[in-house]
Formats: C-alpha cells, structure tokens, sequence
C-alpha cells in the first residue's frame, strides 16, 4: 500500500492545549425530570482540554461532513476530537484517507481482511484492498455537537 503525505482537511482545527479553562464540574448524576438546584453539587472544577484532549501535540478538531456515521453519534456537521497518537483498535471509528480522499469509518478486521464500516446501513463496507491507497490518519475519540 503506497502511503502519501495528505493535506489536513479545510474544516481541521489544531488544539490549543497550553489555553486551560476551569469550569464547574458537577459529579452528581442529574435527573431531566424535576429541576433541583446545583449549587450545593460543584465538587471540582473540569477543564475540558484535559478531558477532551490526551496527547495535544497530536490532536485536531475536524467537522464530520455526512451521513454514514449517524448509527454512531456522529452527525453531519459535528465536531470530532482526532487524536494521531492513539493507536485504532479494531472497531475503533477512525479518520482515514481512502485513495487520496479522507473519511470517518470504524475500522473493522476480520480474519485477514481489513474493512471501512459505515454506520449506517444504505451505506456498504469497504474492503481495503492491497491496491488501495489506504491510511488510517487518527482515532475519533469524541464527538462534540450543539444543540
């Protein structure tokens, strides 16, 4: 499998790490029934790039563009955490380039193949075949989404 060097997507941000905002944190479970008041609740404080981002070096930001991840969480305008350090598991959803063209599939293997899955069924698996020019560009590890 040939490997070129790809240009980072237009919709691909780099996190800034050394930026720390602490918010509240709230470790009580809260109920979407009767409000109750939270002030009592504030245990520590979160910063999310702490949460969100394990090796800063190595992370972006990219906006999903599309249809075939919504069985995952991930819809079309989401905003995906990429981590290039985090080695993709199998079953792991990953960000790959695809004979030159990038795309959010879970990698999948079985047996000796290897496949690009879709989460969503009008949508086919992709065999990676040894003529293809396939690489698996990072590992998703969160979706972040707007009401």
């Amino acid at each position: 499998m040939a490997i070129q060097k790809q240009k980072m997507p237009r919709s691909t941000f780099r996190s800034q790490a050394d930026v720390s905002y602490n918010i509240p944190l709230i470790l009580e479970h809260m109920p979407a029934g009767f409000p109750s008041p939270a002030e009592d609740y504030v245990e520590q404080k979160l910063d999310l790039n702490q949460y969100l981002i394990k090796h800063p070096a190595a992370t972006f930001f990219v906006r999903a563009d599309g249809e075939s991840m919504i069985g995952a969480g991930i819809n079309s305008g989401d905003l995906l955490v990429v981590d290039r350090a985090t080695a993709a598991t199998n079953n792991a959803v990953v960000l790959a380039i695809l004979n030159g063209e990038f795309t959010i599939k879970r990698i999948r293997k079985v047996g000796d193949k290897l496949f690009l899955i879709p989460e969503n069924p009008s949508f086919k698996p992709i065999e990676i075949t040894q003529d293809m020019d396939f690489e698996i560009w990072g590992t998703v590890l969160h979706v972040i989404r707007s009401m």
